[in-house]
Parts: structure tokens; C-alpha cells; sequence
């Protein structure tokens, strides 16, 4: 029996191993398009003269080398309203930069971009950002009465049709974390925001603890960028069971020579509030 039994053993390994076979799947990836980071931020309390547009191209899923930089590109920026031109200078590193740009809410700007033969337009109105009056804590007022929640409070302009974009980064981790916020049924009133972190430990999401530090952005956005980058926040959020499954979204930049060869990314201009908050004891 003990001799059957050592047959039997190589003869099963034999069979496992002769059963894996290589399996080569050819995956489609989409044309290479250009990607642009064109997010012209006026923070309240500066000139806003200093702006940067970075320039890539798309990658597919699994290529797994740095960026693929864009160098050489023509990138100006124009005030349609008083005709003012600002060039962004090439630095060599994918990135554009100007340092007199003029900042003017309520403003039009049209973007041009002449790269490789193609030229890349888009236009956005620079939108205003309400002041923040107040930034507190409490555990009330989250999905869970034990963790800490920061608070914003502002008061939303009387006029209708003013849209926020908040982005939170907690000290520490690697990636901010964002929501949008439309004043449709609280138009003219003020607004108390808050937002906690929940735990999730698939990404490594821990609530708020004293001690922490919280960066928080609020950014004034056109409707027409809070409809793309709900979008955005919906498919990072990740796809539920009712989700429908994450696409590229395109952005305001058209492709004025080919049209088909659209690019990726979205011009805004938008005026924004920048603070820290660091969570105490109770």
C-alpha cells in the first residue's frame, strides 16, 4: 500500500503541473490623447498671478512607467471679456507656467493649446468662492455619533446657482478625498458642512483622531464642471450594486482639428479658501 501511495503522489504532481497552461490575453487599449490639468485657482487673499497647466499623455491600464511628459506645446490663455493674452512658458517638465495672469471673477477665458499639429480649445467664466466664517468640531452630526467630524460654515450668496467643490486630505494621508454641494434648496442661508472620514480598512481609512491635521480646499465651480467632476466623484466613490460601470469622462477640451481627437482633463477657473484644522481633545 505504502508503495501504491508513492506511485500515486509524483503521478498527481505530473498531472497538476502538465494542466497549467499559458494563457495570452490580448487586452484593447484606447488611442493615446492629451491630457490636460488646466485648474487656474484664485486663492482669496492673493493675486493669483502665479498659474501652472501640465500637459500629459493617457497611458493604458497596465503600463507601468512614469508619465509621458508633454514638451513643446504652445499654451495661452485669453480674457474674452478685456482681450488680455497670458502665455504659459514650457518648463521642460510637462508643466506650463505664467506669473501675471489677472484673476477677474464673472471674467471668460479661452484656453488654446497647439501641440503636435492639433489645436486644443475650451472656455470657463473664473467663479467666485463664498468666505468661510467659521471652522469647528463636533461628533453630532456624522453617521457615527463617537467620531470626530470638522465643520465649515459660510454663507451662500443670494444669488442662485452657486456650486462648491470641497477637498479634504487628513495629514499623513496619501490622497485627498472630495465632495460636491450644489445650493439648490439652501440658496441664500447659511450653510454648516461637515465631514468625517468613516473607517474602511480595505483603503486604509481611519476617522478623524485628536491630534489630527486636515488640509481643507473649498473651490467655487460652474455648473457646467459640477456636472463632470460629480461625475468623477461618483465613479472614485467606487461602483455599487445599482453603479453603472466607470467610463473615461470628457472634459471641456474640444480638438479643434480633429474633433475626434478630443482630450482628456477640464479648464476651470475657479476662486478658492485654503485652511488647515487640527482636531483637539473634547
Amino acid at each position: 500500500m505504502k508503495t501504491l501511495i508513492k506511485l500515486y503522489i509524483p503521478l498527481i504532481l505530473f498531472l497538476l503541473v502538465s494542466c497549467q497552461d499559458v494563457i495570452d490575453v490580448e487586452l484593447q487599449s484606447g488611442p493615446e490623447r492629451l491630457v490636460v490639468e488646466a485648474s487656474l485657482d484664485w486663492e482669496k487673499g492673493t493675486t493669483g498671478n502665479r498659474q501652472t497647466i501640465r500637459l500629459t499623455k493617457s497611458s493604458t491600464y497596465f503600463k507601468t512607467n512614469s508619465v509621458e511628459e508633454v514638451q513643446g506645446a504652445m499654451v495661452t490663455v485669453t480674457n474674452t471679456n478685456t482681450g488680455d493674452s497670458f502665455n504659459f512658458v514650457d518648463q521642460n517638465n510637462g508643466n506650463y507656467v505664467t506669473t501675471n495672469f489677472q484673476p477677474i471673477i464673472g471674467n471668460s477665458y479661452a484656453l488654446r493649446i497647439e501641440y503636435g499639429g492639433q489645436v486644443y480649445s475650451a472656455s470657463e467664466t473664473m467663479t467666485s468662492v463664498a468666505e468661510i466664517t467659521d471652522i469647528f468640531q463636533t461628533r453630532d452630526d456624522g453617521f457615527s455619533d463617537t467620531d470626530l467630524e470638522v465643520h465649515i460654515s459660510f454663507t451662500d450668496p443670494i444669488e442662485e446657482g452657486n456650486n462648491y467643490l470641497f477637498k479634504f486630505q487628513k495629514q499623513g494621508d496619501l490622497l485627498p478625498l472630495f465632495e460636491n454641494a450644489e445650493d439648490e434648496f439652501v440658496n441664500g442661508n447659511e450653510i454648516d458642512w461637515w465631514f468625517e472620514i468613516e473607517e474602511d480598512e480595505v483603503d486604509g481609512l481611519e476617522p478623524f483622531q485628536p491630534g489630527d491635521v486636515v488640509s481643507i480646499e473649498m473651490y467655487g465651480i460652474s455648473r457646467a464642471y459640477y456636472d463632470y467632476i460629480k461625475i468623477l466623484i461618483d465613479q472614485m466613490d467606487g461602483a455599487g450594486l445599482f453603479s453603472s460601470t466607470p467610463v473615461p469622462v470628457r472634459g471641456n477640451c474640444i480638438n479643434e482639428t480633429n474633433p475626434e481627437d478630443y482630450a482628456y482633463g477640464y479648464f476651470r477657473l475657479t476662486e478658492v479658501n485654503r485652511a488647515t484644522y487640527t482636531f483637539t481633545e473634547d
